[in-house]
């Protein structure tokens, strides 16, 4: 249920009522609630639905392609690792409930709820987009981060194939890139992804935030599974490519295995590992609020406690140096418990190493970019 108190200039606050709703299997939220830039009111008419209709009503995947009018994206934040990033998509069809991304889906007028993961774009013309800014006399380039705000190798990557025009790229251009993503599309590259990382041109980092299963099928419910991603890390690793896992995000009392997580990727062949606290940026919040409610009923409230622990009182903090660690004596204890396991695993002894000096510009038209 929804209700909506909209201010002069149309933005206002969005209270939810959070009760149990009704899951749609194979989707990480329930509806389509509004965003914050949103100007119309939308109001609950109070009518109960048969539970059962609602885990078999059909929520398609719709996908639009999109002109690019530019195609690198870049950042100055002080803890963010990569100066520059691209993202082939918008939305996600993974539908992971924690997913940091979905308000972005508010700044194309669509709900960070179930439009996140059902209405999606594929930015079409990207690569040539990428070549064209690639080819600039005043490029200069550092590791492009491949799908920050999106997964780059969701299920649609298959149809479209955008990543594997961008990674053609990179290995035409000798540019150095990096690959997060917890989607087995990922192996259908995995030549292409092995030449580039024989150039010292890449690294990858398959997220596993955790081994069971059944939590991963509803907290993730469209993207591989914990023992598929563990093969991905051992396939990527026989095939020479740099491989890390990502044990993101740490959510308190639900995935509490980031031991386990490590452990079973560094055995593996992962070498590398980060982590993050939940992050729930605007509309997020309420988003996994609801989760909660749906799927962990009786642990929602302890669980967005703790939280507010890790957060100064609050369901996040977006200061630099804290939005990815949290704070206090519970972030302190996450960070030693990653710490003490990676060291005992020998996990983080070396960077991996995308060397950016091999760097030519792309072609255009046939002929050769002058520096």
């Amino acid at each position: 249920m929804l209700f909506r108190s909209l201010n002069p200039e149309g933005r206002g606050d969005t209270v939810y009522n959070h009760s149990m709703s009704n899951p749609i299997k194979g989707r990480g939220s329930t509806d389509r609630i509004a965003h914050r830039f949103e100007r119309w009111q939308r109001l609950s008419d109070d009518w109960e639905c048969d539970p059962q209709e609602s885990q078999a009503r059909p929520t398609p995947t719709q996908v639009t392609l999109q002109t690019a009018r530019s195609a690198i994206s870049r950042n100055d934040s002080p803890d963010i690792g990569f100066e520059q990033s691209i993202n082939p998509y918008r939305g996600c069809e993974h539908g992971c409930s924690y997913c940091y991304a979905r308000p972005y889906h508010s700044y194309l007028d669509g709900s960070p709820g179930l439009d996140f993961e059902t209405r999606l774009v594929a930015r079409a013309n990207l690569p040539q987009v990428l070549q064209q800014e690639l080819s600039r006399p005043t490029y200069r380039p550092s590791v492009l981060a491949i799908g920050t705000v999106t997964d780059a190798y969701q299920p649609i990557e298959r149809q479209y194939r955008i990543t594997r025009q961008i990674l053609q790229i990179m290995l035409d251009t000798r540019h150095p890139c990096a690959v997060v993503t917890k989607g087995s599309a990922i192996l259908d590259d995995l030549p292409l992804l092995s030449e580039l990382a024989s150039h010292r041109l890449l690294a990858v980092y398959v997220s596993l935030c955790t081994l069971q299963a059944e939590l991963a099928r509803v907290m993730e419910p469209r993207a591989a599974s914990p023992l598929k991603r563990l093969d991905i890390i051992r396939r990527l690793s026989e095939a020479g490519i740099p491989v890390g896992v990502s044990v993101a995000p740490q959510i308190p009392f639900l995935n509490t295995d980031m031991e386990d997580c490590l452990e079973a990727a560094h055995q593996a062949g992962a070498r590398r590992a980060f982590y993050s606290v939940l992050r729930l940026p605007h509309e997020l919040s309420p988003l996994f609020r609801q989760w909660l409610q749906d799927h962990r009923p009786l642990a929602a409230q302890r669980i967005m406690a703790r939280i507010a622990d890790l957060r100064g009182g609050k369901d996040y903090d977006a200061s630099w140096g804290q939005r990815k660690t949290g704070q206090g004596v519970w972030a302190q204890l996450l960070s030693q418990r990653f710490n003490l396991t990676c060291a005992r695993l020998g996990m983080n002894q070396q960077p991996f190493e995308c060397r950016s000096n091999a760097f030519t510009p792309p072609r255009l038209d046939g002929q050769a970019v002058l520096f």
